[in-house]
């Protein structure tokens, strides 16, 4: 079972996983980015830019990632990053990770099987990628069948989301510690209202000035 907050090691690595067609620009990695720069230097942080291809992209995490301490490791994961989020926190070796997801996606094969083709990117409309129909197979074959040790996972979900259907999150993210939030959308654009409950799941800190 997942040890207190009092019982925790501290967190030594943090990871923060952006979703589909956004990057380690999106206005979350980069508010988190800022808040350990300035209060958490000593913990690791990585925020990678995630490859089109779920397999590849997992790849990349799992090798990244292999030799980060199991006891003492993070995850924050947002939409197709909070699916990624749980696929690797539920992969041997990382099964007392903390996680945090905001609006994570539940089911992207479906989803993205919409997205197909040529894509621009979020945060720089020039840079184009190319979201193949192999790669809706590759997130359909990565599915966790369960989620081990329920309260390690602390899912932001909006009822606001304009993309993810918020009742489909809270179901599969059913039990504590969820946090269904009123209102709001798909990017948690009150983000900084919930980064206090964040931090303190992911045992970074106990308060935020």
């Amino acid at each position: 079972m997942l040890e207190s907050a009092a019982e925790r090691r501290p967190v030594t690595h943090l990871l923060y996983l952006h979703g589909f067609r956004s990057s380690p620009r999106s206005a979350k990695a980069q508010r988190l980015a800022a808040w350990m720069a300035a209060q958490r230097p000593d913990v690791h942080w990585w925020c990678p830019q995630l490859p089109p291809s779920p397999r590849a992209a997992l790849a990349l995490l799992q090798e990244g990632t292999a030799a980060w301490p199991a006891d003492a490791s993070a995850v924050v994961g947002s939409s197709l990053g909070g699916f990624y989020a749980t696929v690797l926190a539920e992969t041997p070796g990382r099964r007392a990770w903390r996680v945090g997801l905001v609006n994570p996606a539940v089911d992207p094969a479906r989803d993205l099987a919409a997205h197909l083709g040529e894509q621009a990117a979020w945060h720089d409309p020039a840079e184009r990628f190319f979201f193949d129909p192999a790669f809706v197979d590759e997130l359909r074959a990565m599915v966790p069948a369960a989620l081990s040790e329920r309260a390690r996972y602390l899912p932001l979900i909006a009822t606001g989301d304009e993309v993810l259907d918020w009742r489909e999150m809270a179901a599969r993210y059913a039990g504590e510690p969820l946090r269904v939030v009123p209102g709001s959308d798909h990017a948690l654009s009150d983000f900084d209202d919930h980064l206090p409950l964040l931090l303190r799941h992911l045992s970074l800190t106990a308060d935020i000035p």
